[in-house]
């Protein structure tokens, strides 16, 4: 992974480099043949050591930099294939229709931009599908690592449901959530549709806040967000140039519930901050083959994706180790290292001819 290679025959193109057998302790590359046969022999028990491995490294890097605050996103990504692997099935796939998938859950540490924690899952599952136990398993493990550090978790609309805010309650945490507002079209909708004064939140947006009981959860009152934002409807129709309107001006709106109690503006940064988690689901699939299905067997393809995580995890732990901070806690939590993408790394350190 951390040569750039994205499937198992690309073994061929590094068999006799000398630096990566002694690197490996070898004397001969193993074939395609035999890597194949290997990982089809993978056992839960081998899968369940390797993610042991890849979550007491995030975590030692937690405990080192005696974090005040450590924020989780959590978030599914699909990866698709043509093969007719063990596991693959058909599910959403807005790129891609109809192909077979898995939907890996992620738990994300933002400070870090590492990845904590994978829930393998087959394609043709909802978003929220295992995402309670995966959640307290996660916020268990940190609690456990950095007893005094302060947890919070960010998540979209999927998991929005009242067993997992009642869970994030029961656990202590701060959270925010965005709110599919669509599926309450009798109680969400209708304060978006009733209200008539908005509070200014920043340039073009204005908000208001209201403590909310949905009539089917039976939990208390909680705390949702409403934001508009004025944004430019590009118009496709037929232009008149005499007429000319390129743009029409409408609202957009989302709603998030949350228990922080802090000023609207914060959360609502806060939230948005969740966006660096699709970077490093994009440097994932782009720079560390996250998105290719290499072998037939479930447990060789969790390998395989395991190997990733854990060489996107290093190149994250090599620049914390022996790098200052670049930034401290802001709201919309950053990492706080400018990192350097492992493509970058590749083609400055591992690429270069005479460079150890």
């Amino acid at each position: 992974m951390l040569l750039g290679y994205r499937r198992l025959r690309d073994v061929q193109f590094f068999k006799d480099d000398p630096v990566v057998l002694r690197l490996l302790g070898l004397h001969h590359m193993p074939t395609v043949s035999t890597i194949s046969r290997q990982l089809s022999t993978v056992d839960d028990r081998s899968i369940g050591g390797i993610e042991r491995l890849q979550q007491n490294l995030v975590l030692e890097a937690l405990v080192r930099e005696q974090l005040a605050t450590i924020t989780l996103d959590f978030d599914g990504s699909v990866l698709g294939t043509c093969r007719h692997a063990e596991g693959v099935a058909n599910g959403f796939n807005k790129k891609k229709k109809g192909q077979r998938s898995y939907y890996p859950l992620y738990a994300t540490v933002a400070q870090t931009a590492q990845v904590l924690a994978v829930h393998h899952r087959s394609g043709n599952v909802h978003d929220s599908n295992g995402a309670k136990q995966f959640i307290e398993e996660c916020v268990g493990k940190v609690k456990n690592a950095c007893p005094k550090a302060k947890i919070e978790l960010r998540m979209d609309g999927a998991f929005f449901s009242e067993k997992i805010i009642e869970c994030l309650d029961e656990l202590g945490v701060e959270y925010s959530i965005s709110v599919p507002f669509e599926r309450y079209p009798t109680t969400i909708k209708c304060y978006i549709e009733e209200r008539e004064r908005w509070r200014r939140l920043r340039k073009g947006a204005k908000f208001f806040d209201k403590n909310i009981a949905l009539d089917s959860w039976k939990i208390a009152p909680q705390r949702f967000l409403f934001v508009r934002d004025r944004h430019k409807e590009q118009s496709k129709g037929v232009i008149q140039l005499d007429l000319f309107k390129s743009h029409d001006f409408n609202y957009r709106y989302k709603v998030i519930v949350t228990n922080k109690t802090t000023k609207v503006k914060h959360v609502v940064e806060y939230h948005e901050g969740r966006g660096s988690q699709e970077g490093l689901f994009t440097e994932l699939k782009s720079e560390a083959a996250m998105s290719y299905v290499p072998c037939n067997g479930w447990n060789a393809n969790k390998l395989f994706l395991l190997s990733n995580v854990i060489a996107h995890n290093l190149t994250r732990e090599l620049q914390m180790r022996y790098r200052e901070r670049d930034r401290n806690t802001t709201v919309k939590r950053p990492a706080l290292w400018k990192f350097r993408k492992i493509g970058t790394l590749r083609k400055q350190i591992i690429q270069r001819a005479g460079r150890l």
